[in-house]
């Protein structure tokens, strides 16, 4: 089986809080979400997202909930579902409290914009007692107009923290401290520095996101970069990918940055090399169906497509199964020995095989 390699650096020490039966910050492992994107009315239709979203590997799934007939909705949709659902709520303290009769396991609502004083403190008495955490998010796209004024018109990582400082002051007045904190934007740069300031002011976990990311393509990248720089320097609790279109594509992508860093074991890592004028068979085909079959394998296993039968097993010797095209032929090796030899129409046959053969010996 493949070995995971560990990070280096320490990981910031965070609060622990309890999201339904999941551990945030304290040093637990990190949490990938995602985000519904059904009507949350829509009972049915959204259960069936959180099962996907579920069986992609998603720890947390947040819904929003826009009005009373969502709010009310939550209670049947957590009664069909096991991962824990988090309320997405903007102003209304009364979707807040409809929400935490409904079961939630936690809430991202900022204090500041529910309004008078009485009515945060219905929502902090509420949360305090079912044991509700609550998110605080500052989104660039949406800083206040007086800390933007106070920062020269310019949205910046001080000011976003500043932002987020007023948020959490209003709830440690009323001795609630089951905080969670994002600091968002669609600059990768400014992202970072916010993160980064707020992860040397307060020891709240972090939830990170780059948010407006973009479609696949783009996202991906934006995602992959802001996200992945921060965990690298051991800053974040638990994450979202942001991506226009289905929601368990932001899953898979928050696994496999995980899976890259070394922080998860979570199915095959799949190596492949790039073409090259040495290369004589069809190594992107051959690629992305070896991709599409290891979806279905959970174990984390080291798998390799190379295109070069000379340095192909050479250059993939800590790949637990691989294979390499040559001309006309093929190679499947394990561990960088080579076990069969067949030719390049049996290729994807016989890999399979092997593959089947390794996951039935390994425990």
């Amino acid at each position: 089986m493949a070995e995971v390699q560990t990070l280096t650096y320490e990981r910031r020490d965070t609060r622990q809080l309890m999201i339904g039966s999941v551990q945030v910050g304290a040093g637990a492992p990190i949490t990938v979400q995602s985000m519904t994107n059904t009507k949350t009315h829509a009972v049915m239709e959204t259960v069936e997202q959180i099962g996907r979203l579920t069986a992609a590997g998603c720890d947390l799934v947040r819904l929003a909930v826009p009005d009373m007939e969502a709010a009310k909705a939550l209670a049947q949709i957590k009664r069909q579902v096991q991962v824990p659902l988090i309320a997405d709520i903007h102003f209304d303290y009364r979707l807040a409290l409809a929400a935490l009769e409904s079961g939630i396991d936690a809430l991202r609502i900022n204090p500041g914009n529910i309004g008078e004083s009485k009515y945060v403190r219905m929502v902090v008495d509420g949360a305090k007692e079912r044991q509700v955490p609550i998110r605080i998010g500052v989104n660039a796209g949406s800083l206040d107009k007086r800390i933007l004024a106070k920062y020269g018109g310019q949205v910046t990582a001080a000011g976003m923290v500043e932002s987020a400082l007023e948020h959490i002051r209003l709830l440690e007045e009323l001795d609630f401290y089951d905080i969670k904190i994002s600091l968002k934007a669609h600059d990768v740069p400014l992202t970072l520095a916010a993160y980064r300031l707020m992860s040397q002011t307060v020891n709240y976990p972090l939830h990170l996101g780059v948010t407006e990311a973009g479609t696949i393509r783009s996202g991906v990248i934006k995602s992959a970069v802001g996200i992945g720089a921060l965990l690298a320097e051991g800053i974040g609790d638990t994450f979202r990918i942001s991506l226009t279109g289905d929601p368990v594509r932001e899953v898979e992508v928050g696994n496999e940055i995980l899976k890259s860093l070394g922080l998860k074991e979570y199915g095959p890592t799949l190596i492949s090399c790039p073409t090259c004028g040495r290369c004589n068979i069809d190594l992107e085909q051959l690629a992305q169906t070896v991709e599409d079959h290891l979806k279905q394998v959970k174990k984390p296993l080291k798998v390799a497509v190379m295109g070069c039968a000379v340095n192909g097993p050479g250059e993939a010797r800590e790949a637990d199964i691989g294979l390499a095209g040559g001309k006309g032929e093929g190679l499947i090796f394990r561990k960088g020995v080579i076990v069969r030899k067949v030719a390049e129409a049996e290729l994807m046959k016989a890999f399979l095989e092997e593959l089947e053969q390794l996951l039935k010996e390994e425990p």
